[in-house]
């Protein structure tokens, strides 16, 4: 996976605030491991990957969100019945992921 570490310290070095999205849980096949991440500026830019692409426009709207609250969320990607038209992921996994602020 790519290192996202040099792109967030170029973000913030040019006054950009950032927010971290991770996986931390995985259920069935998921496109992504525990771990992975995936970064978010306030200028709209992002580096890294939380699914492959199949939730990453999601999550980085709820990164935006985070930044401009100041508060951390906890997402959950996954397919059921409920949510088949839904953001989800094609896989049939579930992912929960972690969306924090950078601290400055």
């Amino acid at each position: 996976m790519k290192d996202i570490l040099p792109d967030m310290e170029a973000w913030r070095a040019a006054g950009n605030r950032v927010a971290l999205a991770t996986v931390i849980k995985v259920e069935g096949s998921a496109p992504r491991p525990v771990g992975a991440s995936m970064a978010v500026s306030d200028a709209g830019e992002f580096t890294g990957s939380v699914s492959g692409g199949c939730v990453e426009t999601a999550v980085f709207e709820e990164a935006q969100e985070v930044l401009r609250t100041g508060r951390p969320k906890l997402l959950h990607y996954g397919i059921t019945d409920d949510m088949a038209w839904d953001v989800g992921l094609a896989c049939g996994g579930a992912i929960d992921v972690f969306v924090e602020p950078v601290a400055e």
